[in-house]
C-alpha cells in the first residue's frame, strides 16, 4: 500500500477492522509516516478514528512536556557541552506549564498536538505528563490528574484503566505504550526519584520539585512483545494503511506489565528514563 493515498473513509473501515469499536475510550499512540499519505493529513486521521469510535466515543492521547523541566533527558541533550552560565540560560528560560497553550512534546508525533487543539479537547493538569481528549468522556478521563503522580493511580492511566479503555497502537511500536507504566506503579515497592520542572502558582514562575516513581520505559518492547507472543489473545493486530498496528486493552496491557516487571526487572533502577 506504499505510495497510495488513502480517504477518510478507508482509514475508518481498517480501524473497524482491526477492531475499534463504536463507543469506546481509545488511547492512540501513532506515527502517521508509517499510515502513509493520506487525503486531508493528520487532521483527517482524528476524523477517521473518531468516526469508527462514532458520536459516544472517546480519542485520548499524551500530551507530555519536558520543555520545561531539568530533569528530563530532553534537558540534558539540550546543555551538553554546555558550562554552568549556559546552563543557567536554558534553565531561566524555560517556560512555565500551562495547560492552555504549551504544546506537547515534538517527539510524541503530530497526533497530540493535533487533539490538543482541536476544539472541545480538554487537558489534564500534570506539568510533564498531562493528556489529552476528545469525546464525552473526555472530562472524566483527564480530570484529578494529581501533579505529584506522573502516570499512576492519580492519573487518567487509572481512570482509563478502570473505564476498560483500549490502547491503539496506529504504526507506533510497544516502546510507545505509555499505560505500561501504571504496572510500574502497581509492583510492590517501586524505585522513586526526584523530579524538578517550572510551574506557574498564581500566576508567577517558579521551580517545583516532587518524588514519584521512577519510570523507565527502556524495555517496554521486549515487554510488548511478550504481551503479544504470551497474552493469551489480548493484542489484536492487522494493518492501517502501510502500518502495521496492535490494538489492545488498558487493563490487559497493564496486569500483563504489572507481573512482567516483577518477574524481569531487577530492584535496581535501570539507567533510561522517559521523563
Amino acid at each position: 500500500m506504499t505510495g497510495r493515498v488513502l480517504t477518510e473513509r478507508q482509514l475508518g473501515a481498517q480501524l473497524a477492522a482491526l477492531g475499534v469499536e463504536p463507543g469506546g475510550i481509545l488511547l492512540v499512540h501513532a506515527s502517521l509516516r508509517a499510515v502513509g499519505p493520506v487525503r486531508g493529513g493528520g487532521r483527517a486521521v482524528l476524523r477517521a478514528v473518531r468516526e469508527a469510535l462514532g458520536p459516544d466515543g472517546t480519542v485520548v492521547v499524551p500530551a507530555f512536556t519536558a520543555r520545561n523541566s531539568d530533569t528530563s533527558s530532553g534537558y540534558r541533550e539540550r546543555v551538553r557541552g554546555l558550562g554552568a552560565a549556559g546552563r543557567a540560560a536554558v534553565r531561566a528560560a524555560m517556560p512555565p506549564y500551562d495547560a492552555d497553550t504549551m504544546p506537547c512534546d515534538a517527539g510524541l508525533g503530530v497526533l497530540p498536538e493535533i487533539v490538543r487543539t482541536s476544539p472541545g479537547a480538554v487537558r489534564s493538569a500534570h506539568p510533564q505528563t498531562s493528556f489529552a481528549a476528545l469525546g464525552p468522556h473526555a472530562e472524566k478521563v483527564v480530570s484529578g490528574h494529581r501533579p505529584d503522580c506522573h502516570l499512576g493511580e492519580d492519573s487518567p492511566l487509572a481512570r482509563m484503566y478502570d473505564l476498560r479503555a483500549r490502547i491503539l497502537l496506529l504504526g507506533a511500536g510497544f516502546g510507545s505504550c505509555t499505560a505500561f507504566h501504571l504496572g510500574e506503579y502497581r509492583v510492590s515497592g517501586p524505585p522513586r526519584r526526584t523530579y524538578r520542572c517550572v510551574v506557574a502558582d498564581g500566576g508567577v514562575r517558579r521551580w517545583w520539585e516532587y518524588e514519584d516513581v521512577a519510570l523507565d520505559d527502556g524495555d517496554f518492547g521486549a515487554l510488548g512483545e511478550d504481551l503479544e507472543r504470551y497474552g493469551g489473545g489480548a493484542v489484536c493486530t492487522g494493518r492501517v494503511g502501510a502500518a502495521g498496528c496492535r490494538l489492545v486493552g488498558v487493563a490487559e496491557a497493564v496486569d500483563f506489565a504489572r507481573l512482567w516487571f516483577a518477574r524481569n526487572r531487577s530492584r535496581t533502577p535501570v539507567a533510561a528514563e522517559c521523563r
